[in-house]
C-alpha cells in the first residue's frame, strides 16, 4: 500500500516501552479522533434541524443524524479492517476526520484506516478493498429504506421553515439542492408512500434517515472510482491486474470532462450581458455563439458538479492513476471476479454526477411556481416576477 511500518532501532529486538507505546497509540489517537467527530456531527445535525450549532444546547436535536454518520463510517471501515485482519495484514484502528460544519456541512471529512504491513497478493488486496464499500452499501441502503417508510407529515418541515406555510405546501427552489442517483429514485419509488408528503432534494437534508443515506451512497460511489488507491483502484487491480491503469486513465478524463461542465456553465454566465468595454465584447462573439449551443442541446452538461474539477486535481496529483504490484499476481477466482462486477454496479447506482450545489435565490425563483389547491391535490400556478437569468452557483465539495 506505500507505507513501512516503524520498526525498533534494533532489528529483531522489541523493548516493553516500544511495547507499551506502539499498544497505546494504537487506539488513543483513533478515539480521540472519534469523539472530536461525534462532536463536529453533533453541530452539523444541529445545524440540518434548523437550529443554532453554535449554541451546546442545539445539539440534542443532532443525535440521531450523528449516530447515523457515524455508524455508516464505522461501517465501512470496519469492513476493511476485519478483511485485513482475516488475511493477516496489520492495520490501524479507523482514524475519524472532525470538520465542523463552519467548512463541510456533514461535520466530517469521513475516516481512513492504515495498513502497516504489505499486502502480499490479488486475492487479500480485493477482499480489504470491496469489504468497505459494501458494507456501507449495505447500511445506506437500511437507512433509505428507514427513511422512506417513515417520512413524517410536511409540518415537519413546517416547523424547521414556518414562512412556507404562505405557499400551501409549494416549496421554492432555491437553495442547497442534493443531486438525484439512481438508486434513491428506486427506492423512493417501491417504499414511499405515494399519496404522503416526499421532500424535494432542496430539503432532504433535514430528514436525516435519507440525508445519510444519500451522502453514504455518494462516498461509496467516489471511493470505488477504479484509480489509484481508492477502494476502486484496489478492487480493479485485484480484477485486472495492469489493466487497472487503462480503465483508471479512461475513467479520470471522464470526471475531468464532467468537471469541465461547471467551467464552462461558469464562463458562460459571466459572458452573456451586454458591456461597452471591447475585450469583453470580444471574448463574448467568440465564446458565446458555442457556449449557447451547447446549453440548448445539452443542458444536463452545465448541471454537473463543480466538485469534479478539485476531485480530478486530487486524484491526478495526489492519489495518482495506476495501482502499485503486489507481490502475488495471482488471478481472483470465479466467485470474487462476481463480487467485483457487483462493487462495479453499485458504483452505477450510487454514481450522482451533479453532487451537491446551490441554487441562488432570485426575484424569479422566491415564490414556488405553483402550489397545491385548497381541497384538491392538483396543483395551481402562481404569479411570479420575471427575471432574466437564473444563476446556478455549484458548491466545490
Amino acid at each position: 500500500m506505500g507505507y513501512t511500518n516503524l520498526q525498533p532501532p534494533q532489528q529483531n529486538y522489541t523493548s516493553p516501552e516500544y511495547e507499551y507505546a506502539r499498544r497505546r497509540s494504537s487506539w488513543v489517537l483513533p478515539l480521540g479522533l472519534f469523539i472530536l467527530t461525534l462532536f463536529s456531527t453533533l453541530m452539523a445535525g444541529a445545524a440540518w434541524a434548523g437550529q443554532n450549532f453554535l449554541e451546546v444546547t442545539t445539539w440534542v436535536s443532532g443525535v440521531q443524524y450523528s449516530l447515523l454518520i457515524l455508524t455508516f463510517l464505522a461501517s465501512h471501515e470496519f469492513g476493511h479492517y476485519f478483511a485485513a485482519k482475516y488475511h493477516g495484514v496489520d492495520a490501524t484502528l479507523p482514524y475519524f476526520i472532525p470538520v465542523p460544519p463552519l467548512f463541510l456541512p456533514f461535520g466530517t471529512a469521513g475516516a481512513v484506516i492504515r495498513t502497516q504491513s504489505p499486502i502480499m497478493s490479488r486475492k487479500a488486496l480485493f477482499d480489504i478493498g470491496v469489504a468497505g464499500p459494501i458494507a456501507g452499501f449495505v447500511m445506506c441502503v437500511i437507512f433509505l429504506v428507514i427513511g422512506f417508510m417513515t417520512l413524517p407529515s410536511q409540518d415537519f418541515l413546517f416547523q424547521i421553515h414556518p414562512e412556507y406555510r404562505q405557499f400551501g405546501g409549494a416549496i421554492p427552489d432555491y437553495g442547497l439542492h442534493f443531486g438525484g442517483t439512481l438508486l434513491y429514485s428506486w427506492l423512493e419509488g417501491i417504499f414511499a408512500n405515494p399519496n404522503g408528503w416526499l421532500p424535494p432534494m432542496n430539503e432532504m437534508y433535514h430528514y436525516p434517515f435519507l440525508c445519510v443515506g444519500w451522502f453514504g451512497l455518494f462516498v461509496t460511489s467516489m471511493n470505488l472510482l477504479p484509480i489509484g488507491q481508492l477502494d476502486g483502484g484496489h478492487i480493479a487491480h485485484a480484477m485486472f491486474s495492469r489493466g487497472q491503469a487503462r480503465i483508471g486513465r479512461m475513467v479520470w478524463w471522464c470526471i475531468a470532462v464532467m468537471g469541465l461542465g461547471s467551467l464552462l456553465s461558469y464562463v458562460h454566465s459571466r459572458i452573456m450581458f451586454d458591456s461597452p468595454d471591447s475585450l469583453y465584447t470580444f471574448f463574448q462573439s467568440l465564446l458565446l455563439p458555442p457556449l449557447d449551443t451547447l446549453h440548448t442541446y445539452f443542458p444536463a452538461f452545465y448541471q454537473l458538479w463543480s466538485g469534479w474539477v478539485l476531485w480530478a486535481v486530487i486524484l491526478r496529483f495526489f492519489i495518482r492513476i495506476e495501482h502499485p504490484e503486489v507481490e502475488d499476481d495471482e488471478p481472483l477466482d470465479g466467485k470474487r471476479m462476481a463480487v467485483g462486477v457487483l462493487a462495479g454496479l453499485i458504483l452505477i447506482v450510487s454514481f450522482c454526477p451533479t453532487g451537491i450545489f446551490e441554487v441562488e435565490r432570485t426575484e424569479q425563483n422566491s415564490v414556488p411556481k405553483s402550489m397545491p389547491s385548497k381541497g384538491k391535490g392538483e396543483m395551481t400556478q402562481v404569479a411570479q416576477p420575471s427575471a432574466k437569468y437564473l444563476v446556478t452557483k455549484n458548491l466545490v465539495k
